[in-house]
């Protein structure tokens, strides 16, 4: 457990040093699914003063079994797409600001070149706005359940990031250091296709077969991209 929470404390350091968040506008948890519990950040707590010792371990239903905070306010939407995705070992939340815009004006981010085709199977979905029930009632609870309504049964690695309706991204991983690079890669796929949806506001998705190309030669049952 102290390998973990060292793990998620350097996750979490990572998101400022990238640009992704700002005061404490973000955090990071990672799974250990043998021992059927959570790390993640402490909510409200700044980046700057953070040890491993600051991380807060959680069971399966949200109690807090280990650490002196309570944990992020984001608990329970970490904790559903665990629980829904079995794949997924560390999730991240940002306000990063082009992600965040794309979540503000309520679209997807578009699938428009090859790096957004290296990391994602298509557009990245924005979730259908929450109800007032909903927000009133198991807000972060809810929030999770609109990213599982929106990815369905797809494979969540293949979608390593959402866009929540009003709200910010999450993007996921194998574990929180994978699930904080795919957070980077979204802001910055998200910012390409704002720049270049100004330069041409015509512009096309890309081209199914090069996506394809692009996605499966990285994730793909014959990938050969990097080293064995």
């Amino acid at each position: 457990m102290e390998a973990l929470k060292q793990q998620v404390l350097e996750a979490n350091m990572a998101l400022p040093r990238h640009g992704l968040v700002t005061f404490t506008w973000g955090n990071v948890s990672a799974i250990d699914r043998q021992r059927g519990c959570i790390v993640i950040k402490p909510s409200g707590v700044a980046y700057d003063v953070m040890t491993a010792d600051d991380m807060v371990t959680i069971d399966m239903t949200g109690k807090v079994i280990a650490g002196k905070w309570r944990p992020s306010s984001d608990t329970a939407t970490h904790l559903a797409l665990y629980l829904r995705y079995p794949d997924i070992g560390g999730v991240v939340h940002t306000h990063s600001t082009h992600a965040t815009a794309w979540a503000q004006a309520g679209l997807a981010i578009p699938a428009l070149g090859t790096t957004h085709a290296d990391y994602f199977f298509g557009d990245i979905p924005c979730t259908r706005p929450l109800t007032e029930r909903e927000v009133a009632q198991e807000y972060e609870l809810n929030t999770g359940r609109v990213i599982i309504e929106t990815l369905g049964s797809s494979n969540p690695l293949h979608t390593p990031g959402i866009v929540v309706y009003q709200h910010g991204p999450f993007a996921w991983g194998r574990d929180a250091c994978d699930a904080v690079h795919n957070a980077v890669v979204l802001e910055e796929v998200a910012r390409m296709a704002w720049i270049a949806r100004e330069i041409n506001p015509q512009l096309k998705p890309i081209d199914n077969y090069l996506m394809d190309k692009h996605f499966l030669r990285k994730h793909g049952p014959n990938a050969y991209y990097g080293q064995k």
